[in-house]
């Protein structure tokens, strides 16, 4: 493949590899829900599986307002931070610990997304791209509705209860760390 020259093609690489991210969630959330225990964070899981098909549909009339074959380029990043969302789901009991852990590995997710789409619509607003600038901007604002509800679901009940969890003698695999609580993203 070609090294992108251009604004032009620094914004179709940026699509698609946005592109490719939102469609390995497709595939990871449905794995986070049947991790979760908490039923509210199971149910912002499946809200956001809605929303993430959505997201997948706007990049491909962005696609088609480019004039563009809807195509994805491989996402390292996605792919790295859902593989370290299953080695969490794999090293930890189930439970209210399991719970933050994926809230936590689920916010990296959201803050990955909020960066690449504030750029990419940037770009978009920057090239003239007036209606592919919009539908970046609609996904942005999803994101960050995202990430503000699991850090509602972490600090208004998940957290406390994963805070009460006390490592086990009888040798299973949950775990907490000096007794302090998880704190997520919050504050920004």
């Amino acid at each position: 493949m070609a090294k992108a020259a251009t604004m032009d093609e620094l914004f179709l690489d940026e699509i698609r590899d946005l592109y490719d991210a939102e469609k390995q969630l497709t595939r990871a959330l449905p794995k986070m829900v049947q991790w979760s225990t908490s039923e509210e964070l199971k149910a912002a899981f499946e809200s956001h599986l809605e929303e993430t098909r959505g997201q997948v549909e706007r990049l491909e009339q962005v696609f088609e307002a480019l004039d563009e074959k809807a195509t994805g380029k491989k996402c390292a990043a996605m792919a790295g931070l859902i593989k370290e969302s299953e080695e969490l789901a794999e090293e930890m009991d189930e439970g209210s610990v399991l719970d933050a852990g994926l809230i936590a590995a689920a916010q990296k997710v959201e803050h990955y997304e909020m960066s690449g789409y504030g750029s990419a619509r940037t770009h978009a607003q920057m090239l003239g791209h007036t209606d592919a600038a919009s539908l970046l901007e609609q996904t942005l604002k999803e994101e960050k509705a995202a990430d503000k509800k699991l850090n509602d679901i972490a600090e208004s009940m998940v957290n406390e209860e994963a805070a009460g969890t006390s490592g086990s003698s009888n040798g299973s695999k949950t775990r907490r760390s000096s007794g302090q609580k998880t704190r997520t993203a919050g504050g920004h």
